[in-house]
């Protein structure tokens, strides 16, 4: 994570105090007054590293990575026990199902299905960096553009409606999101929606709630309501990872599994009562077969953080946790499946 929003500026080990490591965009995470030290050349190296990993994604994509002819390769067996098992198999299924319905029927195989087009999307944290790829482009004139993602976004931390972040989001035309979480008020999110979509443009704001499992049910429906009587249309994404972390007793910061589809499931279910939809869910993962949240099929416990954790900042989902992830979304998508 290139840029990171701390609770504290400093950290303390024994009687020594830093700088707190803020991302690789701005700082090195050793513990050393020299690697604490912000450095304005680590942007470039950002830069740079973001221009291969688009470039590496877009191969990918043009590669057939992401062709949808291959379900098989959908391993579920991790669920082999479990009281949703049998529905992941049926998921998985029926989308091979679907698949080769459409082949039969054109007589080809869809190109649309073997490739995906790719968008980006990060919290505009650091402004310096923010700014300096922001510009007017062709054929459009008098409208400035934030060309370092397609989608920026707000955290709460950074919202202030006088503050700066806020003051540079309205002058992008980029469609723009904003975290709400638990401390969010009626007032605030107005104000918010007031500055930065002045025109009501369908599309321009998307609300990313992170509420967390226990409180979703209490602070969700109320923010609905406000955003209703606005008359805009908006866009809703429940991010249910980080209203869900939590530290365990040994120091080791983790995220349940369990609270993790429970507040996703509420999500779901509170949107459908208010007459609203949840049309996306934010989500941290990997690859890689990592430990660092816990619970899910396959059972993690506290003991198996030790095993893989590699995050240096927040706990992602392993490849086995983010599918299940997925699967259970889909029985909301398909609610008969």
């Amino acid at each position: 994570q290139y840029a990171k929003p701390r609770s504290a500026d400093n950290e303390t080990r024994g009687e020594v105090t830093l700088p707190a490591y803020r991302g690789d965009l701005i700082n090195r995470d050793p513990f050393t007054l020299a690697d604490r030290e912000p450095d304005p050349t680590l942007m470039l190296r950002a830069y740079e590293r973001a221009a291969l990993t688009l470039n590496f994604i877009r191969a990918l994509t043009d590669g057939g990575f992401a062709d949808l002819h291959h379900p098989e390769y959908w391993d579920v067996s991790f669920a082999h026990g479990s009281a949703y098992a049998e529905q992941y198999t049926k998921i998985v299924e029926s989308i091979r199902e679907s698949l080769n319905f459409v082949s039969a029927i054109t007589g080809v195989e869809s190109e649309v299905l073997r490739r995906v087009d790719v968008y980006t999307s990060h919290e505009a944290l650091a402004l310096p960096y923010e700014q300096a790829q922001t510009r007017q482009v062709p054929r459009r004139p008098g409208r400035h553009y934030n060309l370092s993602t397609h989608f920026p976004w707000i955290g709460m931390r950074t919202a202030q409606l006088d503050g700066a972040h806020v003051e540079f989001h309205r002058g992008i035309e980029n469609p723009l999101g904003i975290k709400i979480g638990p401390a969010m008020t009626l007032d605030w999110l107005r104000g918010l929606l007031d500055v930065l979509d002045p025109a009501h443009t369908p599309g321009r704001i998307t609300l990313i709630h992170r509420m967390g499992a226990t409180q979703v049910a209490s602070k969700l429906p109320p923010l609905v309501e406000a955003v209703k009587a606005t008359g805009r249309t908006v866009l809703w994404i429940c991010d249910p990872m980080h209203g869900n972390t939590e530290t365990t007793a040994s120091g080791i910061k983790t995220r349940r599994f369990d609270k993790i589809i429970d507040e996703l499931e509420q999500s779901f279910t509170l949107h459908t009562q208010l007459g609203s939809r949840l049309g996306g869910v934010h989500v941290e993962l990997t690859g890689e077969d990592v430990t660092e949240c816990i619970g899910g099929s396959r059972g993690l416990d506290e003991l198996d953080l030790e095993r893989a954790y590699k995050s240096r900042v927040d706990p992602r989902l392993n490849y086995e946790q983010a599918l299940e992830i997925a699967l259970r979304v889909a029985r909301h998508v398909r609610p008969k499946i």
